[in-house]
C-alpha cells in the first residue's frame, strides 16, 4: 500500500514541505481523534484533474470511541458531488460543518471539515467523522475534551498546528488522551484534570484539589511547561521521585500568535522505567559474565600457546597450536560480546579480526597473503555468531596454510577473498582463495582433516546450514545458514 507522501506527489501538486507539515500532522492525529470521539480523514486536492476532486492521505480511529468506517479509505478518490462539504471547506477556507453520507452503504453522519493551511495556503481538509446520534447531556470530560479539540481545530486554520520541528513528533512511549489529561490555562493554572491524570498526582503524592492550581504551587517541578510558554513548541518531559515516575507532553494551545493555555498528557511510567532499569542491569550482568568468560578463554589460549612452544616440532606442537587459535577465535566473540549491548554482533567485526588471527599464520610462509573482507554480513545473535566464528576460523586458517604451497607463485599474488551476503533469512558466506585448489577427489564428507570436519560438523548441526567445496580458479568453501531469527535484530 502506497504511504502518504507517495500518494501525495502521485495525486497533488504538494511540496516536499507541504508533504513534511502533513507528516507532522498525522504524527500526533490520534491524540485529536481521542479528543472528538471521532474519526479524522485527511484530503488533499487532487491536481490537474478537471472538476474538483480528493484523495484521502490519511485515515485514523478513536480509542475512545466506536469508528464509523470499517473499511480503509486511504488512496480513495473522491469527486467533489461525494464531499461537497470537503469541497466547500476547501474554496471557502472556513470550518464547515454538516451531515453526509460517508459510507458506501448509504450510511450518515456529522461531519467538520477543518483547512489544514501552512505557509499561508490551504494544504489539506481534516474531516472529522462521528456517527449522527441524538441530542443528549455531555458530562465534563467529554465537553471538555471537545473544547479541546476546537482549539486545535482554529489551530489548524491559523496554520499554528501542527507544531514545527522535532518536537512535533510524539515520544514513541509517550503519554496518550486515555492515560489521562489536564488542561491549564495562560497563567499555567489547572482548570480541568481527567480522573486518570488525578490518579497520577495521587500515585505522586498530591492529594490535594488541583483546580485553579499551578503545578509547581503543588510541589511538582515541571519546567517543560514553561519551557512550551516560552518557545510555542511542545515540550516532554518525566516528573516525579524514582518511585513514582509520571511522563508529561505538554503542548502549547496558541491564538492569535499567542499561548493562552496548554493541554499536558500524562502517563504513570514508574513500571515501565522500573522495567528499562532491570534490562540496564540485566544487560550490564550479561555483558560482564561475556567478559569473564573472555578472559578465561584468554587464559587458557594462552597456556596452550605457553606449553605448544615447549613441544618439539611435529604433530603434538601444531595439534596444540590449533586448538589455541580455535579458542582464541570464541575468545575474539566474547570480547566483542563484553563490549555491545545485547546478545548479538556485527558479523564483519568478526570476520576482521579473524582475519587477522588467520594472518598471524602466514607470517613465516614464503608467500604474503593478502585477506579481503566484501559484502555485509549484517548482526546476529550469540548463539550463531560463535559456532560460525570456529568455522571461519577454520577456512581461514586452511586457506592460508594449505593454499599457496612453496614455489607456488601468480602475478597477482596470493589472495583469499571472504564473501557476505545476509537476506535477513539466509547468510551466505563464500571464503574463495587463488591457489592450488582442493585435491582432486577431495570429499568434505570424507575428510581426514581434524579442523575441516570440526568446521562441517558445527555448520550441519548447530548452524543448521550447508557447506560446499569446489574449485573455481582455486579453493571455494561456501556456507548457507538460516538467520530468520536474526533477522529482527538491529544492526549498530
Amino acid at each position: 500500500m502506497a504511504t502518504m507522501a507517495e500518494l501525495a506527489r502521485v495525486h497533488t501538486d504538494l511540496d516536499e514541505d507541504d508533504i513534511a507539515q502533513l507528516h507532522r500532522l498525522i504524527a500526533g492525529w490520534g491524540m485529536l481523534s481521542d479528543f472528538c470521539f471521532a474519526d479524522l480523514l485527511l484530503y488533499a486536492e487532487v491536481a490537474h484533474s478537471g472538476a474538483a476532486k480528493f484523495v484521502v492521505l490519511g485515515q485514523v480511529r478513536p480509542s475512545t470511541n466506536q469508528t464509523v468506517y470499517g473499511e480503509d479509505l486511504v488512496g480513495r478518490i473522491a469527486a467533489e458531488s461525494e464531499r461537497p462539504l470537503v469541497a466547500q471547506a476547501w474554496r471557502l477556507g472556513e470550518v464547515v460543518e454538516g451531515e453526509d453520507t460517508v459510507t458506501s452503504s448509504g450510511d450518515r453522519a456529522r461531519v467538520q471539515c477543518i483547512p489544514v493551511n501552512h505557509r499561508g495556503r490551504r494544504i489539506a481538509i481534516l474531516a472529522r467523522v462521528s456517527a449522527a446520534t441524538e441530542g443528549r447531556r455531555r458530562g465534563e470530560l467529554e465537553r471538555v475534551y471537545l473544547e479541546t479539540f476546537e482549539r486545535f481545530a482554529r489551530m489548524l486554520v491559523s496554520g499554528d498546528y501542527p507544531f514545527a520541528g522535532d518536537g512535533a513528533f510524539p515520544p514513541q512511549d509517550g503519554p496518550r488522551v486515555g492515560d489521562g489529561v489536564m488542561v491549564v490555562d495562560e497563567e499555567r493554572r489547572v482548570s480541568y484534570a481527567s480522573p486518570n491524570a488525578v490518579t497520577a498526582l495521587h500515585r505522586m503524592g498530591v492529594l490535594s484539589n488541583t483546580t485553579g492550581m499551578r503545578l509547581d504551587e503543588l510541589g511538582i517541578d515541571a519546567p517543560g511547561i514553561a519551557r512550551a510558554f516560552a518557545t510555542q513548541l511542545p515540550q516532554s518531559e518525566e516528573i516525579g521521585a524514582p518511585d513514582v515516575i509520571v511522563g508529561v507532553r505538554c503542548l502549547p494551545l496558541i491564538e492569535h500568535h499567542r499561548v493562552t493555555g496548554a493541554v499536558l498528557l500524562v502517563r504513570d511510567i514508574s513500571e515501565l522505567r522500573r522495567r528499562d532499569r532491570l534490562l540496564v542491569t540485566m544487560d550490564a550482568t550479561i555483558r560482564e559474565v561475556h567478559h569473564r568468560v573472555k578472559n578465561n578463554l584468554q587464559t587458557i589460549s594462552s597456556l596452550l600457546r605457553l606449553q605448544a612452544r615447549r613441544e618439539p616440532a611435529g604433530s603434538g606442537r601444531t595439534a596444540l597450536e590449533e586448538a589455541e587459535r580455535r579458542i582464541r577465535s570464541i575468545a575474539l566473540i566474547h570480547e566483542i560480546l563484553s563490549r555491545e549491548p545485547g546478545d548479538a554482533v556485527d558479523l564483519n567485526e568478526i570476520v576482521v579480526q579473524l582475519v587477522r588471527v588467520a594472518e598471524e599464520g602466514v607470517f613465516s610462509s614464503d608467500v604474503a597473503v593478502r585477506f579481503r573482507v566484501h559484502g555485509d554480513g549484517g548482526v546476529l545473535p550469540a548463539d550463531i555468531a560463535t559456532p560460525l566464528g570456529v568455522v571461519l576460523t577454520e577456512l581461514l586458517t586452511n586457506a592460508a596454510e594449505h593454499a599457496f604451497p612453496s614455489g607456488w607463485s601468480q602475478p597477482e599474488g596470493a589472495n583469499v577473498q571472504v564473501w557476505l551476503r545476509n537476506t535477513g533469512t539466509e547468510l551466505s558466506v563464500r571464503v574463495h582463495d587463488n591457489g592450488v585448489g582442493w585435491p582432486a577427489g577431495f570429499d568434505i564428507a570424507r575428510t581426514t582433516s581434524l579442523g575441516l570436519s570440526i568446521a562441517r560438523s558445527l555448520v550441519v548441526s548447530q548452524l543448521n546450514g550447508t557447506l560446499e567445496m569446489f574449485n573455481d580458479h582455486g579453493a571455494v568453501a561456501k556456507l548457507r545458514i538460516p538467520v530468520a531469527r536474526a533477522a529482527a535484530l538491529p544492526r549498530a
